[in-house]
């Protein structure tokens, strides 16, 4: 069996750099607390906590304490509550993404022009929470339905999530454009160029194989969007957290298997599915 590696995976620079300054922070500072999930990969978070970094899922019950030190996650959060966690006295450290910044500053860009503010994304999402907290009227789109619930009266201004599939946020655009025909639509393409980069390499990597394994975390939106391109591309896809998720019944008459990672997967972790995807492949052919 042959394994072959998308030509682009595994963590961005948003992520390495977020990563990075809580580490630093704990070392420098003493115990850091992270508000929100800065990482969606539990080998990461592993890591983190045993240089000192706690993490803090649920930021609404947080009580953020004056004098401590805090770590915004790559995520980003709304004005609102970073003005509100800077009224504490704690030190808050902002590892923002710079190409999620993009995306608020085009939001609060529309908004200033009087457009009511649109973001395709998952609702409930901490990146598009952050992104809507600002404005109480926004309008989240995950699905052609959620379109019904945008305002008739005003012209749109339209931004994603940085995580989303281009061709599925394009799709949402359209359907907008075909729905409400008379209404002002402005749109500004706020999803990333590492999860372009990874998307477009997804699609050469399996017009080669015939199976795709995602190495990423259970809860990170973009390594299951990596796992329904694969799908919607018609080649098997199994999303894993490390080699331990590995089933040898999914290489049964397989020749060529995919490897690709969501953008919170350090290299160990990739490196050791690909080990275990080796020994599968050894124990498979000897058990033939």
């Amino acid at each position: 069996m042959i394994i072959k590696r998308a030509r682009v995976y595994g963590m961005c620079f948003g992520v390495r750099d977020a990563i990075a300054l809580a580490g630093q922070v704990a070392a420098q500072s003493g115990p850091v607390t992270v508000l929100g999930q800065l990482v969606h990969n539990p080998d990461v978070l592993q890591s983190l906590r045993e240089q000192g970094v706690d993490v803090a899922e649920n930021i609404n019950t947080v009580r953020v304490e004056p004098g401590t030190h805090y770590v915004i996650t790559a995520h980003g959060i709304s004005d609102a509550q970073r003005e509100v966690w800077s009224q504490t006295g704690a030190t808050l450290h902002d590892t923002t993404c710079p190409l999620v910044q993009k995306a608020h500053h085009r939001l609060r860009e529309f908004v200033a022009m009087g457009l009511h503010p649109v973001v395709i994304g998952k609702a409930g999402h901490v990146e598009v929470l952050g992104l809507t907290g600002d404005y109480r009227e926004a309008t989240v789109i995950e699905t052609e339905s959620d379109i019904a619930k945008l305002p008739p009266e005003r012209g749109l201004g339209v931004v994603s999530q940085t995580t989303q599939p281009i061709e599925r946020v394009r799709d949402l655009v359209l359907c907008i454009r075909l729905l409400r025909p008379t209404q002002a639509l402005f749109f500004a393409d706020t999803v990333c160029q590492p999860t372009k980069d990874r998307q477009n390499a997804l699609r050469e990597l399996c017009a080669e194989v015939e199976a795709v394994i995602v190495v990423g975390g259970r809860e990170s939106n973009n390594t299951r969007q990596l796992v329904l391109a694969a799908q919607s591309y018609g080649v098997r896809a199994y999303s894993v957290e490390g080699p331990h998720d590995l089933h040898a019944e999914w290489l049964i008459n397989v020749a060529r298997v995919g490897l690709t990672a969501g953008t919170s997967t350090p290299d160990a972790v990739i490196d050791a599915v690909e080990q275990a995807l080796m020994q599968l492949s050894a124990h498979t052919r000897l058990a033939a």
